[in-house]
Parts: C-alpha cells; sequence; structure tokens
C-alpha cells in the first residue's frame, strides 16, 4: 500500500514510513492516557479540507463536550475549521436507542452528506458492550468495514484496549494499520513509547519508539538503529592532533578525521578535562565544536574552561547541556543529531556514555544506539570523543559490561597509579585502529600548561631524601 495521508505529527510519519494507509482503516490503541484522542485530533486537523471535511465520532466513553473541552488546550485544535472542515458528533444517544443498526445509518448518512476525507470513532472499543453476543458484533463489524470500504474515506478507530485483547477482538483483523502507544519503565522511569504493530502493504520502522505528548500534539522520536551501509563516502587522508599533549605523544601520527575516540577512567581523573582540550584545540583550528554534557552544568564547565583560557560562549562553541532526569535516550539522540548538523560541527564531546546507557536500561538497545550514532558522525566527518566512568580507581579489570568499546576506533584508559605516598594519573592507549601507538602505562600531570605526560620513572631526578 503505497497511498498515505499524514498522521498529523511528521515524526509519525517517519515511523510508519510516510503515514496513514489511505481509505484503510487504522487502530489507534492503549491505555488511558496515553494519547490516542491527541493523534486522533492531529490527523484530523491535518488533513481536513472544506471540500473533503474530518466527521470525529464519540461514543459512549469519553462525552464528546469533554473531548472537545481538552482539545481546545491543545495548539492544533484549529477552532475556524470546527463546523467548516471538523465535524464532531456524538453517537452515543443513538447507541442508547437503536443499537448497531442506528449507528451504521447515522453514519452512512453522514458519509452522504459530508463526503468526508476522515473519520474518527473514540472510542471504538465501546461498542462491544452494546453487542448481544460476539457474533452480533461481528456482524455489525463486517456491515461497518464493508460500508467504509465502499468509500474513498480513511477511518481511525480508536480504543483501550490492552495486549491481551489485540490478540483477541476481531477488529484487529479488520484493520490495515495498528497503532499502539504505551509505556515501559525501566527501574524508577517510564517511558511512553510507540508501536506499529501492523500494516497492511508497506514498510514501517520496526520496534518501540519514545514520544512524548505536549501541547503541540505526539513528538515521536524514530529509533535509530542504522544498518550497515557499503555506500562509499570520503574522509581526509590526512591525520590530525587532538589537542591533548599526553596523548598526541602516544600516538605515532595523530588521529583520522571522523574517528571516534573512547576515554574511559574513574571519576575526577581527567575526562572531561581532555574532552575539552579536544575540542576547543579544534575550534583554534578552525573546527567548530559541540559539547554535549550530561555531567556538569553550564556554570561549572565555564569555572573549568576559564581556567585554561577558554570560554563557552565563544563563537564557535555549541554547549548541548541536559539534565539525565526524564531524559528520553531517542530524544536526546535525535536532538544531538540535529545540533551536528545545524552547527557543522567538526569536533564532538560526549560527556558521559555512563549516563546515556543508565536513561537507557537495554543493553542491546544502548549498543545500537551507539553504533549508528558512531557511523553517522563518521560518516559525516565528525571526530566523536565520548567519555565513560568506570568503577575502579586502579587496576582496571574490564571496561564495560555493554560491549561498546569495540564500536570505537580509538580506546583510552585513564587509571590512578598508588606510588604509597602519592596517587598520580596515568594513561594507556589501548587500541588505534588502523594507526600505531604507544603501548605503555604513562603518567600524565594536569597544569593550567595543559595535559602532558611525566618523564619516564627512570629519567626522573632521585630526590634523596624521598630515597632515603
Amino acid at each position: 500500500m503505497t497511498n498515505r495521508i499524514s498522521s498529523g505529527a511528521e515524526s509519525v510519519d517517519v515511523v510508519l514510513g510516510g503515514g496513514l494507509p489511505r481509505d484503510g482503516i487504522s487502530l489507534i490503541v492503549g491505555l488511558p492516557g496515553s494519547g490516542k484522542t491527541i493523534l486522533a485530533q492531529q490527523c484530523v486537523f491535518a488533513n481536513a479540507r472544506p471540500e473533503r471535511p474530518a466527521l470525529y465520532l464519540s461514543t459512549v466513553s469519553e462525552p464528546l463536550e469533554k473531548i472537545l473541552r481538552y482539545g481546545q488546550t491543545l495548539t492544533i485544535f484549529d477552532t475556524a475549521k470546527v463546523g467548516k472542515s471538523v465535524y464532531y458528533e456524538d453517537l452515543g444517544s443513538i447507541m442508547h436507542e437503536g443499537a448497531f443498526s442506528g449507528v451504521l445509518d447515522r453514519v452512512r448518512g453522514l458519509i452522504r452528506e459530508r463526503r468526508p476525507a476522515v473519520i474518527v470513532i473514540d472510542s471504538f472499543k465501546a461498542l462491544h458492550a452494546y453487542a448481544v453476543d460476539g457474533a452480533d458484533f461481528r456482524r455489525f463489524l463486517h456491515d461497518l468495514a464493508g460500508m467504509l470500504s465502499a468509500y474513498p474515506v480513511t477511518t481511525l478507530w480508536v480504543g483501550e484496549y490492552g495486549q491481551d485483547e489485540i490478540v483477541l477482538a476481531p477488529e484487529f483483523a479488520v484493520a490495515d494499520a495498528i497503532i499502539a502507544l504505551g509505556s515501559v519503565g525501566v527501574a524508577e522511569r517510564t517511558s511512553r513509547v510507540l508501536q506499529v504493530l501492523k500494516l497492511r502493504g508497506g514498510a514501517f520502522s520496526s520496534g518501540q519508539h519514545a514520544y512524548r505528548l505536549s501541547s503541540s500534539g505526539i513528538t515521536a522520536f524514530p529509533r535509530l538503529a542504522d544498518p550497515v551501509d557499503v555506500t562509499d563516502y570520503r574522509l581526509g587522508n590526512t591525520r590530525f592532533q587532538s589537542g591533548i599533549a599526553a596523548l598526541d605523544d602516544m600516538l605515532e601520527n595523530g588521529i583520522w578525521p571522523g574517528s571516534s575516540i573512547l576515554l574511559a577512567g574513574p571519576t575526577g581523573v581527567g575526562k572531561t578535562l581532555m574532552g575539552l582540550t579536544f575540542v576547543f584545540h579544534g575550534v583554534r583550528h578552525g573546527d567548530p565544536g559541540l559539547i554535549a554534557t550530561l555531567q556538569e552544568n553550564p556554570i561549572q564547565l565555564e569555572r573549568t574552561a576559564q581556567q585554561f583560557g577558554w570560554s563557552m560562549t565563544e563563537a564557535d562553541i555549541t554547549l548541548m547541556y541536559r539534565s539525565p532526569v526524564d531524559l528520553y535516550l531517542d530524544e536526546w539522540v535525535h536532538e544531538f543529531l540535529n545540533q551536528v548538523e545545524a552547527t557543522g560541527a567538526r569536533r564532538v564531546l560526549i560527556d558521559s556514555l555512563g549516563d546515556l546507557q543508565a536513561i537507557s536500561g537495554d543493553a542491546t538497545r544502548f549498543r545500537e544506539y551507539f553504533y549508528s550514532l558512531t557511523q553517522r558522525c563518521s560518516r559525516r566527518g565528525v571526530t566523536l570523543l565520548s567519555t565513560y566512568e568506570v568503577p575502579e580507581l586502579y587496576g582496571l579489570t574490564h571496561l564495560s559490561k555493554h560491549s561498546v568499546s569495540h564500536l570505537a576506533d580509538n580506546v583510552v584508559i585513564l587509571q590512578y597509579r598508588d606510588s604509597g605516598q602519592t596517587v598520580s594519573r596515568t594513561l594507556t592507549v589501548l587500541k588505534t585502529r588502523s594507526a600505531s601507538h604507544d603501548p605503555h602505562i604513562r603518567e600524565f600531570q594536569i597544569s593550567t600548561n595543559g595535559i602532558t605526560l611525566a618523564p619516564p620513572l627512570h629519567e626522573r631526578p632521585i630526590n634523596i631524601e624521598e630515597e632515603w
């Protein structure tokens, strides 16, 4: 089925592979409060025209007055269209009087009178209560679906169906498309998710997609899961310096453009500072930078930056600070990629992957997102540095139980070393793709002059008092 109409939400249309089936029957299902009526209203106002209006028919679930009152709080609700290209009607009284025969007659009369492009029946599930038995409802369903199929009209049936009812209710076999709105819980978090369960004759994005509700309607965030893309794309052939002196001294010829760097280490070891150094060095050499942080707020970052002669207000620096509280991974990733494109960023810092992992709650989903994100950055020639916090202060035994390190082109480990009297910081280049590096564990120092390697132990001057 290639003929589609817009759902009224561009992001939902992306998930649907182009929109709802034109002249088909679509079911929008979910528990109360999931946003079914909002999505139906979006579709109505997006497609209604005076010559081909939209009909919104309420049944016996929510009073029509309540639907209208709540609808008017939404920015998508255009009062100028009501009574001209959008018509509301209550079928509740007809249900009480003539049951199914009355509904069929009234719907048929409205179609002939208005010649609508879109019809919404909300709630369709509530009609079950008026059936004498299952056979009675099936006869009604057959007659209604047959009548709607005879006219060029797109129909949305809205209902408060649970997952168990999706398998049993006969209307799901009749529907050309089924969109389920719901929520999933991860620890103490709850995220809204949209899923296309069925779409006849058309491709759509599988899996669960996060969405949010607001006065402007539903905004979906299509799941980021890029397939393998073997299309050739060109990157620069000249490696460049990261600007982190300690790291550059351990890399043979620098970093490839469009590569990714994973910087892992315990708290306070210098990950964020190295990331800032990487971005600001790029800015000094004409590469716009994006700092996407969930760790430190702008005031904290500015305080750190000023100690090294930088500022978050510089022209080619974009700061994307988001609190990890009530954050959807899907939403964050889409915003991040939009910022990369809008700013023309060439160097990007994500601080940190641990926070994104926590809000994901699913190891497979997190790996999919990180893979897709690194691939998209690479294809745009964007060099990505991500920080990742590990729990061990000394003697790192493993990097990540979620297996993201193999997705990075370069892996750098920062640790603490306890000499008995002092604690020092160490840097190890664990991995570099298509390049050579110094494999030794080297101590580094942080000062206002930057991040530099300390001399090897055998080259340091001996302090007689300490040795004694």
